[in-house]
């Protein structure tokens, strides 16, 4: 394991400020060392469960078994097929009752930079939504009833109620603006 204390840099946010910075002395990028962050064996295990947890059509089997990786896993969550909870720290994931992960959407809990590597909880409030092939940062909180676009990529806090598109994802301006500017 990697005996050194985690550190704060001049990063701002409240994501930023949720994460766990960890320095990775030496010459190589953060990556490199990755079996001194997370033993490799369990990593083997994680990865084989969330590979069976992406083709497996069985909403019960997936939520049993991401829960057994420690994700917590509310009532009545829906993961749609190919989509991936971290492989390195799949117990920082929270994701409330009855949210929806979508197709092909990824919760990262990690970040490998170059002299350092960050962790941070994701929390997907109850209700919400991640659409397809979107993509969420660690220290990421989507509020309750909350909607992610497909493809977008989630650096920001998501306020409850709220819909957020593109990359990175921003707030969509409500209808009653929309209908006024055409």
């Amino acid at each position: 394991m990697i005996t050194a204390a985690p550190y704060t840099t001049d990063v701002s946010g409240p994501r930023h400020d949720r994460l766990t910075q960890h320095p990775t002395p030496g010459p190589y990028n953060s990556l490199f060392p990755w079996p001194e962050a997370k033993h490799p064996l369990r990593v083997m295990v994680n990865y084989v469960v969330i590979l069976v947890c992406r083709i497996s059509p069985s909403l019960r089997l997936k939520n049993w078994l991401l829960s057994r990786l420690g994700v917590t896993v509310g009532d009545g969550v829906a993961w749609g097929l190919e989509s991936t909870p971290d492989v390195f720290w799949p117990e920082l994931i929270t994701v409330e009752d009855h949210a929806i992960i979508g197709y092909d959407a990824t919760l990262l809990c990690h970040e490998f930079l170059q002299a350092e590597y960050r962790t941070g909880e994701v929390v997907v409030g109850e209700r919400a939504m991640i659409g397809a092939g979107a993509i969420v940062l660690p220290g990421v909180e989507i509020g309750a009833g909350a909607q992610v676009a497909a493809n977008s990529l989630v650096a920001d806090d998501v306020p409850p109620e709220t819909t957020v598109a593109g990359v990175p994802a921003e707030p969509l301006g409500s209808d009653e603006a929309s209908t006024e500017r055409s």
